[in-house]
């Protein structure tokens, strides 16, 4: 039988994203934790950010509405991840303990998947996929406004 290359389209990236997803969601529920709060407290690492400055970014970058984000950011703050001050919020110490141990188990699979793909290549695909992304965000930029 023989394979060949695939070229990249959105189904190709659709499949890496969805497959990569998958293994950081089975993570995830390890901790009892969600995709959406692992990726809001990957921003919110080292000074407290204002809060709705976050969920704006958040939003932006998950492609969902600001009053998703805002509940995500509530949850955290239930959960005793992040602390609320003012019109802040921050890591607390159970949040960077967290963050650290989830990191660290999803590096450890992320090490697997990338290994033996070589660097040059690995550069390629994140120049590619960086300007499907920017020209992507452009698209739905236009059909907004």
């Amino acid at each position: 039988m023989t394979t060949t290359t695939p070229t990249t389209n959105g189904r190709v990236i659709g499949l890496a994203h969805y497959a990569g997803r998958a293994v950081l969601e089975s993570v995830l529920a390890d901790h009892d934790a969600t995709f959406e709060q692992q990726i809001t407290l990957g921003r919110v690492t080292g000074a407290p950010v204002e809060r709705d400055a976050l969920a704006e970014e958040i939003a932006d970058a998950l492609k969902v509405g600001t009053a998703e984000t805002q509940g995500v950011l509530d949850e955290l703050i239930a959960k005793g991840l992040l602390a609320a001050e003012a019109s802040q919020v921050r890591l607390t110490d159970a949040g960077q303990t967290y963050y650290a141990e989830v990191s660290a188990e999803v590096g450890e699979i992320s090490a697997r998947i990338y290994a033996g793909i070589p660097a040059e290549d690995l550069a390629a695909a994140g120049r590619v996929l960086a300007q499907v992304t920017a020209r992507a965000n452009a698209e739905l930029a236009a059909r907004r406004s």
